[in-house]
């Protein structure tokens, strides 16, 4: 059974080695994320192009993921190393106290202007929801607080106010440098942290497209504003990542799995794609096997629909980063066996407007009710089976394409699997029937089994899918 959901894995030192990142693509990767956060842009260039070399070594696509790291508020660092907060003490934020002069009653701040973004009885939260603070009051560029949840507290833990409305801009200055170098590694994916509104996106599109690049804008959720711009957000993405710690630290533990299902749902209905991230298999940093709470929460991801799982410090910087992406496509292919997976009514009642994504749901519809083996979509921008993906299916959908940059961007698509086929050199009065020879080939299909094939009337132009066929293999 073919693994549909697809996984993200995050570079870092744990990969480094050419052995250990083709290891990791060996094992299930669809597609690499780089960690703007993190590194210099040497590490990113020489991991992108490991992988440039391993993919096509193993004859397998894999896509690339920059991600930007965005207003990440934080404070700043102790004279001492790191010290323990009491609950009920007193700790001051001081925005004009030096970089390096933190003690256990005050710390400096890198985002200098949240003295005025915060008022009397508002909750700060530090680090991933360990510790939080009660703001007493603001004095110029001190924040005056309570400990609420003491514990210890190390040196540039990030800062959320809880119920968000933080003024940060969503694109800092290293941001815009890290979107032109995004399109110099020839990203096929980049992410963009803290957007509040469609705006964010559109603009975080805009100089991306200025600096040469195609790459689909993500966008990542966790900001509690985003939740109340949603759609807008979506719709102005090619993809959503549900970013689960800064998230649920703005919103709520409570609230994070109802918000988590919504946006699923939504992304998959506004036809979108969408990862699920953050500590899904966080035990495997240490441990070889994942916890049993980890394995529910991949495989519930996997059953709402999201369209990939990923992993972050497990593979970056983990100790068995080859045995958490095979454990984590265990799950998933467990996941996708039960029934929930694999068939869909969604869309029966809407109205569709185009050509190419009236034939992707006409063929969805009947893959589903016959007993078909596979779909070829001949694609040139990868439109066609997107669209198929939003459909809940068990088939195996191909994105048969000459363009690598088509190849590498399905890659993130719930059961896409790129094929390399060149349309343009076949006789095209034989397109399909090659293309399923193609399947053939590859012993993914056999003698007798249904097929259904999209294409366009004008071979090479995008957008110009406007037909299907069933045929079956060998007849």
């Amino acid at each position: 059974m073919l693994r549909r959901t697809k996984i993200v894995a995050t570079l870092g030192p744990a990969t480094d080695k050419p052995e250990a990142m083709e290891a990791i693509v060996r094992a299930g990767v669809d597609v690499v994320r780089l960690n703007f956060s993190h590194g210099e842009a040497g590490d990113h260039q020489r991991r992108v192009q490991q992988l440039r070399d391993i993919s096509a070594r193993v004859g397998k696509d894999v896509g690339v993921l920059g991600d930007l790291q965005g207003p990440k508020i934080r404070i700043e660092k102790f004279r001492t190393g790191n010290v323990t907060l009491k609950d009920g003490q007193a700790f001051t934020l001081d925005a004009e106290l030096p970089d390096n002069a933190g003690s256990s009653q005050t710390v400096g701040l890198t985002y200098k202007t949240l003295p005025q973004d915060v008022k009397s009885g508002d909750v700060l939260v530090l680090g991933d929801g360990e510790i939080s603070l009660r703001v007493d009051s603001v004095k110029g560029a001190r924040i005056l607080c309570r400990v609420e949840n003491g514990g210890e507290l190390s040196d540039h833990k990030g800062i959320n106010r809880q119920g968000g409305g933080l003024s940060a801009e969503a694109l800092t200055q290293k941001d815009l440098r890290d979107v032109k170098f995004a399109a110099q590694l020839d990203v096929d994916y980049l992410a963009v942290s803290f957007p509040r509104d469609a705006a964010d996106i559109e603009r975080a599109r805009s100089l991306l497209r200025a600096a040469g690049s195609r790459a689909g804008i993500v966008a990542k959720i966790e900001r509690a504003e985003a939740i109340q711009n949603l759609d807008d957000i979506i719709k102005a993405s090619d993809a959503v990542m549900i970013a689960r710690g800064d998230l649920a630290v703005e919103i709520g533990d409570a609230e994070l799995p109802g918000i988590q299902k919504l946006i699923i749902h939504r992304a998959r209905e506004l036809q979108r794609v969408v990862i699920t991230a953050t500590q899904m298999m966080e035990s495997m940093i240490h441990s070889p096997v994942p916890t049993r709470a980890e394995v529910l929460d991949v495989a519930n991801a996997v059953m709402d629909g999201t369209d990939a799982v990923m992993l972050s410090a497990e593979t970056a910087a983990g100790k068995f980063p080859v045995k958490t992406v095979e454990a984590m496509a265990r799950v998933c292919v467990g996941a996708e066996r039960q029934r929930v997976t694999l068939r869909s009514a969604r869309r029966q009642e809407q109205h569709i407007e185009r050509v190419d994504e009236a034939i992707a749901m006409a063929v969805m519809y009947t893959a589903n009710h016959m007993d078909v083996k596979a779909i070829i979509a001949l694609t040139e921008s990868g439109s066609t089976p997107l669209w198929m993906s939003r459909i809940r299916s068990g088939i195996p959908i191909y994105a048969m394409t000459r363009h690598e940059v088509t190849r590498r961007r399905v890659t993130l698509y719930r059961g896409v699997y790129p094929v390399n086929f060149d349309v343009l050199h076949e006789n095209a009065d034989r397109v399909l029937q090659s293309a399923v020879g193609e399947l053939r080939k590859r012993d993914l299909v056999q003698n007798g089994d249904y097929v259904i094939c999209t294409k366009g009337e004008l071979t090479g132009v995008t957008g110009g899918t406007n037909s299907f066929k069933i045929l079956r293999v060998g007849a």
